[in-house]
């Protein structure tokens, strides 16, 4: 599903446009704060995006690997005296170096066999953070992650200047995702989506380009952690809990399955909805369950797949109402002749 050209880049310029405005126009930094998380999540989206909508693999594994690319970080910076930035450079190539691995042995399975293997590769991630006290704190967490080192006059030092920086990784993410999903690489991810049989048929290799899929998938959650741990600066095991995956999922769901704006769009809505329902405390997830699944029962394609099927709809309305002005034209114009 694809937007207009000159719609797509009039809603990438108003997005952009609205988040650079936001630290201003915020009543507080909390909501600036808010904000930044949603950005980090919908990284870790985008992410998910590729393996699940478009290569049509679900992987349960997803904030596992966040998780690694978060401790790479916190736990060079804090235990080794790492510099933030040379930590930061390895999150997502370690976290991509894994799930390339993972992807080997996973992607030989298929359909709903790949996602329970995918959630127990999840829980394995999650025990051995909680309980190899000695590599990665266990259950104290990192404590004391420093904030990303300056960068020439760029100072990262309160929570505005991180939200750009934030900010700048998730246009830099959508920029590089946009190419690989209009590549002929996106395209065989597509082709495996619609039919494995019919893509091998192609002379597309099944499982080399799911790993690819898999590996990108996971550079992009390795990233995500990596921001993560030097925004909140502190990580405990429960960031690689599956809940954080499902999460995921209904963000990308919301925002559109199989779109390059839908992960975005949806880990804003759905972050500021869970904060919106802040105020009911323990009963909030009693609210947010059967709204979430509202939203999936009658947005089923998501925002962007929803507003793309709006406007096929009316491009083809005023085609059809096009076509029938000027078939009355002729006629009007035969009867005047005939007369």
């Amino acid at each position: 599903m694809k937007l207009d050209s000159r719609l797509e880049y009039g809603l990438y310029a108003a997005l952009l446009a609205i988040a650079v405005a936001f630290p201003f126009l915020a009543s507080n930094e909390y909501q600036v704060y808010v904000m930044a998380l949603a950005f980090i999540w919908a990284i870790a989206a985008m992410g998910l995006n590729i393996i699940v909508g478009y290569t049509g693999q679900l992987n349960l594994a997803h904030a596992g690997f966040m998780a690694i690319g978060a401790y790479t970080v916190g736990l060079l910076t804090v235990d080794y005296g790492v510099p933030f930035w040379i930590a930061f450079l390895l999150a997502g190539p370690l976290a991509a170096l894994l799930g390339f691995l993972g992807g080997l042995l996973s992607l030989r399975l298929k359909t709903h066999f790949f996602s329970i293997f995918t959630l127990c590769v999840g829980y394995i991630i999650y025990l051995l953070i909680e309980k190899w006290d000695t590599l990665t704190h266990g259950t104290v967490g990192v404590i004391g992650i420093p904030a990303p080192s300056p960068i020439g006059p760029f100072t990262f030092d309160n929570t505005r200047s991180v939200y750009f920086l934030v900010l700048a990784f998730l246009v830099l993410a959508i920029f590089v995702k946009r190419r690989i999903v209009r590549s002929l690489v996106g395209r065989s991810f597509v082709a495996i989506r619609n039919s494995d049989e019919l893509a091998e048929a192609l002379g597309i290799n099944l499982m080399r380009t799911k790993v690819l899929a898999f590996t990108l998938s996971t550079f992009y959650a390795g990233l995500a952690g990596g921001l993560f741990a030097g925004f909140v600066r502190f990580l405990g095991p429960d960031l690689a809990r599956e809940y954080h995956t499902f999460d995921m999922v209904a963000f990308v769901l919301v925002g559109g399955i199989g779109t390059l704006m839908g992960p975005v769009l949806g880990a804003i809505a759905l972050t500021w909805i869970t904060q919106s329902l802040q105020f009911l405390e323990t009963y909030r997830m009693i609210v947010f369950g059967p709204l979430l699944i509202l939203l999936v029962m009658f947005w089923p394609n998501g925002i962007i797949g929803t507003y793309t099927r709006w406007q096929a709809r009316r491009r083809e309305s005023g085609g059809a109402a096009s076509a029938a002005k000027r078939k009355s034209k002729e006629l009007h114009d035969e009867a005047r002749a005939n007369v």
